[in-house]
């Protein structure tokens, strides 16, 4: 973050001390240290909510990840029976076209007239 030595420390105690005189002194630094831990609270506070932010993104990502190998996976096992339901499908079409077929040959048959002799 900030490298401060111990020279720019020294420095700036002197320069405080020149400026506030020894009895208002205390009563900054307290304030000074007061208004850094406060800022450090904050600091960690946002860090560490950008961290939980991060990991509930990897979260989704490793979900969205799992979700697609899923889907593909599902997709792969379901083809075999697809192609089965298909021919299937076609074989009860088939099977419905025979079987009109089969009704609409035997009316035909039935409402002909007998030409035959008695």
């Amino acid at each position: 973050m900030v490298d401060i030595g111990f020279t720019e420390m020294l420095l700036v105690a002197v320069v405080a001390l020149l400026v506030l005189g020894p009895e208002r002194l205390p009563v900054a630094a307290r304030t000074c240290g007061l208004w850094l831990g406060r800022i450090r609270r904050m600091v960690g506070s946002i860090q560490q909510e950008i961290n939980e932010e991060l990991k509930v993104d990897e979260l989704k990502q490793a979900t969205a990840a799992r979700k697609a190998q899923f889907k593909q996976e599902f997709d792969k096992a379901r083809r075999p029976f697809a192609a089965d339901a298909a021919d299937d499908a076609a074989t009860n079409t088939a099977t419905a076209r025979s079987a009109d077929d089969l009704a609409t040959a035997s009316t035909s048959t039935q409402t002909s007239p007998n030409t035959g002799t008695l």
